[in-house]
């Protein structure tokens, strides 16, 4: 079966609800079968995540509360585009230095991921930080976090037992670990 017979196509689209970080559309669509489907939307300006790897090997993570699943959580550092359309890139660099205090030389872009795609359009572009430095932290004003380093394989451990729940977080971290297996030496 080839992708258009799967294809359903956007008919109209009306917002719902208009907020500070999401928005949410109702979507009449056109199913494969030609019937009408309502689909709900979250649109999302998008984010930049980053896995800070050190010489020694260490990746440093951010410890938060996350109020929205009830738990405390390990992540890569990462935060939301400041406006649609801002460069990935920018805003990686932005983010590892607003958490972390990290600068880096080196940046390479691991993926652009699709968080949710069955309800969002938001994507995240995960790059992968080498050549670090340390230089001041400065979280915004709503942020408390705290920052550890961890060998990667103890990361990667962690991810594979359950204690890391964060999908940006178990990609990028895994996406290193086999870069790290398959080419050390281009890290």
């Amino acid at each position: 079966m080839n992708d258009r017979a799967l294809e359903e196509v956007y008919v109209s689209g009306e917002e719902v609800f208009h907020g500070a970080l999401i928005n949410v559309e109702h979507w009449q669509v056109t199913l494969p079968n030609g019937e009408r489907a309502m689909r709900e939307i979250v649109r999302h300006r998008g984010a930049a995540a980053i896995v800070p790897l050190d010489s020694e090997g260490n990746v440093t993570l951010v410890r938060q509360h996350r109020v929205a699943v009830g738990r405390f959580t390990w992540e890569i550092p990462a935060g939301k585009l400041d406006h649609a359309g801002e460069d990935m890139l920018c805003a990686a660099k932005r983010e590892l230095e607003e958490e972390t205090g990290l600068h880096a030389e080196n940046w390479r872009l691991l993926v652009d991921m699709d968080t949710t795609p069955g309800f969002c359009n938001e994507h995240i572009g995960i790059y992968l930080a080498t050549g670090l430095s340390q230089h001041q932290m400065h979280t915004d004003e709503d942020e408390f976090l705290n920052v550890r380093a961890f060998p990667l394989r103890t990361a990667v451990d962690m991810a594979m037992a359950g204690e890391i729940h964060d999908s940006k977080t178990i990609a990028g971290l895994l996406m290193v670990w086999q870069l790290q297996q398959e080419h050390p030496a281009s890290l």
